[in-house]
C-alpha cells in the first residue's frame, strides 16, 4: 500500500470542486477592467495562509536585508506580526483541520513559529553571536521541519518536497554572500505563493466524522468530480 496517494498529481491547477470544508470562508476575487479581467481567483482558508505568511515573510526579510533599520526595533515589530500570523493561521484552519483531524499539525507549526521567535529575539537583545550569524538558516531548517512534518501529516508529496528544498537552500546560503536574508525571504515567500496558487496532492478522503450525512455525501461527489479531471 503506497504512504502517498498516487492517484494525485504533486502540483496541479486549481479545481473548482471544492470539498465542504474548504469552502467554509471562501475568498474569491474577480477584478475587470471594461471587458478585460485582470484577476479571477479564489483562495480558502488554507490558501490565505499561505498568503498571509507570504507577506509576512517578504516584510521581515526585504527589511532585514535593505532597510537600515536596528535590529532591536526589528526584533520587537517582526516578533509582533509573527505571533499576529500565528495567530490568524490558528483561527483561519481551525475547522478546516478539525474535520481533516489533522489537529496536532496545527499546533506543531504554532510551536515552530513561536519558537523561531523565542531563539531570534533571544539571539538579539541577549547577544548571542554564534546564532545571530545563523538566523537564516534557523528559519529554514524551521520551515523544512515544518513542511516535512505536513508531508507526513497529509501524506503529500509536495509539502514533503517543499521540505527537502528548504533543506537544500540551507547549503545554497554559502554561495550567496552579503544576500542571505534576500536569498532566504524568496525561497519561504515563494513556496508559500506557490502553495497557495495551485493544487497540492493529499492523502484520499477519510471519513468526515465532523460532518453531517449530506455534507459527507456532497464531498463524495466533489472527489468525484476532480477524479474525472485527472
Amino acid at each position: 500500500m503506497n504512504f502517498f496517494n498516487p492517484t494525485e498529481p504533486i502540483i496541479r491547477i486549481k479545481q473548482h470542486e471544492l470539498d465542504y470544508q474548504d469552502r467554509q470562508g471562501l475568498l474569491r476575487l474577480h477584478w475587470q477592467l471594461g471587458r478585460k479581467t485582470l484577476l479571477s481567483a479564489f483562495y480558502t482558508r488554507i490558501d490565505q495562509v499561505f498568503l498571509f505568511w507570504g507577506i509576512i515573510c517578504a516584510m521581515i526579510f526585504i527589511t532585514a536585508q535593505f532597510l537600515p533599520i536596528s535590529w532591536k526595533l526589528q526584533a520587537g515589530l517582526w516578533s509582533g506580526l509573527t505571533l499576529i500570523g500565528t495567530a490568524a493561521m490558528v483561527l483561519l484552519t481551525n475547522f478546516w483541520v478539525k474535520v481533516e483531524r489533522l489537529n496536532w499539525l496545527l499546533y506543531f507549526w504554532g510551536v515552530l513559529m513561536v519558537g523561531g521567535v523565542i531563539l531570534t529575539d533571544l539571539s538579539i537583545f541577549l547577544g548571542w553571536g554564534h546564532l545571530l550569524i545563523r538566523l537564516c538558516p534557523l528559519w529554514l531548517g524551521l520551515c523544512a521541519v515544518g513542511y516535512l512534518g505536513t508531508g507526513i501529516g497529509m501524506r503529500s508529496r509536495a509539502f514533503t518536497l517543499a521540505g527537502i528544498f528548504h533543506l537544500l537552500s540551507i547549503a545554497l546560503l554559502n554561495y550567496v554572500g552579503g544576500w542571505q536574508f534576500l536569498t532566504t525571504g524568496i525561497v519561504m515567500t515563494a513556496s508559500l505563493l506557490m502553495f497557495a496558487e495551485t493544487q497540492w496532492d493529499m492523502r484520499p478522503p477519510i471519513e468526515y466524522k465532523l460532518l453531517t450525512p449530506e455534507q459527507r455525501q456532497f464531498n463524495q461527489q466533489q472527489h468525484q468530480l476532480r477524479q474525472l479531471s485527472l
